[in-house]
């Protein structure tokens, strides 16, 4: 374990790469010192309390590093990608696509409007970041936050240059063309990673998921109950019409039904994903082959089947149902599609742990901006924190494959299929190692002057 006294050596060793990226003197000194204060005490990760317990005097510099428009997260983003990559890339690891929401109140935060927020499930005032996050055995290293422009503001240029949003911004996007827009940024990157995984706020528009596979990605999504499948043994067929023209669409051989009625009379199996915490995370599983409504349109409107690919059906123990598709080969067994369905959890993990311990929605500035600075900045924090977690764990690897073990026996004893899980937990605290860097009292920095 790394000693106490010695994680700012190993901090200022670690940072040479993005230090090297921001170049300007200034900012090498206080990218830093910013780090090290979102890792501190204070009861909010904001530039006040920042500089109060580490350089009283120096707000106005502090304030500035964060919030000016003279630098940006461009050439620090693919160090970030590719130190994740390091970490926790791999064949084994999801890409997990989401989005966090930041409440505010008010109406000059860039971003900010009613719209739905996660953390309250429901409509709030709060702005909201589309989320790439790189993970492995539970280890989630987020590499990229950008903020959504709802309608409010890509209709306003004037509100859109008061918060210094860059002219390439404002053009309306929704979540999930922001979304590929940096997929495809991490993916020329060379970021290593075996599946996609999104929800259904992503996952139910057929071209997000017609984008991921022109990319040649695996995928597991989140959709709706009343997303439209048609049975794999459907066909098209072109009636000849007696008079008039011949028809340019095909007719499907019968009507599409709901995810929900596809799986109805379907076997569910009881699979256990992972263990947690408190012991084995278990639910029953269905999967079915399909081919998604998601085509041409037919005459009256219906969609044409699609391409073939797995329809999940998910039953919790608290008896809610969820449904998900995947382009996973035909020949995946049952526990694996249920493992890299419910892998996309990490994800969540991560921004809880930027929010609860290092401060992603205390920002305080009102500019494009200085949000994308403290985002990024509280990111690299926790790669920092996720490189001292697994230097500190050589037996991860032994750990992950004596829990697969376990896991393997617990379903073999309900009677289920014993395939390998793809995401054994590594069974260590998430955040343990923030306490090793915590100390009774914050030392001040100092610094040139």
């Amino acid at each position: 374990m790394l000693a106490v006294r010695t994680w700012e050596a190993e901090l200022d060793a670690w940072l040479e790469p993005f230090l090297d990226a921001l170049g300007h003197k200034a900012r090498r000194r206080w990218a830093p010192v910013y780090i090290r204060g979102l890792y501190g005490r204070t009861e909010r990760k904001s530039v006040q309390p920042i500089a109060a317990a580490l350089t009283p005097g120096d707000y106005d510099q502090l304030h500035n590093f964060i919030a000016s428009r003279s630098w940006d997260t461009a050439p620090l983003e693919p160090i970030l990608a590719r130190t994740a990559d390091q970490l926790v890339g791999g064949p084994d690891a999801i890409l997990a696509i989401d989005d966090t929401a930041v409440l505010k109140k008010g109406e000059h935060s860039v971003g900010v409007a009613s719209q739905y927020a996660g953390v309250v499930g429901k409509n709030a005032n709060c702005q909201v970041l589309v989320t790439l996050t790189l993970a492995r055995r539970e280890v989630p290293v987020p590499m990229v936050m950008r903020l959504f422009l709802p309608e409010e503001w890509t209709s306003k240029p004037d509100r859109c240059r008061r918060a210094q949003v860059p002219e390439a911004q404002q053009k309306p996007r929704t979540k999930p063309e922001l979304a590929i827009e940096e997929v495809d940024r991490v993916l020329a990157l060379g970021v290593r990673f075996g599946c996609v995984v999104a929800d259904a706020g992503y996952g139910h528009g057929a071209p997000f998921r017609h984008a991921l596979s022109q990319r040649g990605l695996a995928w597991a999504v989140g959709v709706t109950s009343t997303q439209a499948v048609y049975a794999t043994t459907v066909s098209l067929t072109w009636p000849v019409a007696k008079t008039g023209r011949p028809r340019k669409r095909a007719v499907a051989s019968e009507k599409p039904v709901t995810a929900q009625a596809m799986l109805k009379t379907a076997a569910w199996r009881r699979i256990t994903w992972r263990t947690g915490t408190k012991g084995p995370l278990t639910a029953h599983f269905a999967a079915v082959r399909v081919r998604v409504a998601d085509g041409p349109r037919q005459r009256g409107g219906t969609p044409l089947p699609g391409d073939e690919v797995w329809l999940v059906g998910e039953l919790r123990n608290s008896g809610e149902r969820k449904y998900y598709l995947s382009n996973l080969p035909p020949d995946t067994p049952l526990r694996t599609l249920a493992s890299w369905i419910k892998a996309r959890w990490v994800c969540e993990q991560g921004h809880q742990q930027m929010k609860e311990e290092l401060g992603l929605d205390h920002f305080e500035g009102r500019s494009w901006p200085g949000l994308h600075h403290h985002a990024l900045l509280v990111m690299i924090a926790l790669a920092f924190l996720q490189h001292l977690r697994l230097a500190a764990a050589p037996e991860w690897g032994k750990k992950a494959k004596a829990q697969q073990r376990t896991a393997a026996a617990t379903d073999a004893a309900r009677r289920a299929p014993s395939h390998s899980r793809a995401h054994p937990s590594d069974g260590t605290d998430p955040m343990s190692l923030l306490s090793v860097l915590a100390r009774p009292v914050q030392a001040r920095v100092e610094l040139p002057k």
